[in-house]
């Protein structure tokens, strides 16, 4: 065995050991896919869809309101979307969101109804004493407003960023939904 052969073996070996090592990296760090179970994001995800999720984006930037989140809540994991953000007051009132007061469109759900709440009968007075979501807190719902565990539950609540693992930012399966979420 010639020596060039060792060494052009031992080139081609640390190429797949750096790959490796890369792909790992990417997979536990920046990008995951995550399948969707049950039916509280219908209509936007359906249980089946497989989504790409962004594991570092709200490290770096804020979580802007209708992006949809994964997040892990007392050992389980859900997907819903966040509709308020740190220092808002919001409220549902025949079905239209109010956002520090303001009327709010949500397009996106259809025909979806939600049932009337506000803040203050969600989130206790030593929490948001100021009827506002606190800092580093999220108010998520799930789409299937009528069949969803979300903030609006008093045992679920307000989220916390730390609770939150990643961003929805594609969609991947069914191949007839590829899309940007």
């Amino acid at each position: 065995m010639d020596l060039r052969d060792i060494k052009e073996f031992f080139r081609d070996f640390m190429g797949y050991i750096v790959t490796f090592v890369i792909i790992i990296f990417i997979f536990t760090f920046i990008v995951s896919f995550h399948p969707i179970a049950g039916n509280s994001m219908v209509p936007s995800l359906e249980e089946g869809n497989i989504i790409m999720v962004s594991k570092f984006t709200h490290r770096f930037f804020d979580i802007k309101r209708n992006k949809i989140v994964i997040l892990k809540k007392d050992g389980k994991t859900y997907v819903k979307r966040v509709v308020g953000l740190p220092g808002e007051n919001i409220k549902f009132v025949d079905n239209v969101l109010y956002i520090d007061g303001k009327g709010y469109n949500e397009s996106f759900l259809g025909n979806v109804t939600t049932d009337d709440f506000d803040l203050k009968n969600i989130c206790d007075i030593e929490m948001c004493p100021d009827e506002k979501i606190p800092s580093d807190y999220y108010f998520v719902l799930g789409d299937n407003r009528n069949n969803s565990k979300d903030s609006r539950s008093v045992d679920f609540g307000l989220v916390h960023i730390d609770e939150i693992q990643g961003v929805g930012v594609f969609n991947i399966w069914p191949v007839n939904n590829i899309g940007k979420i």
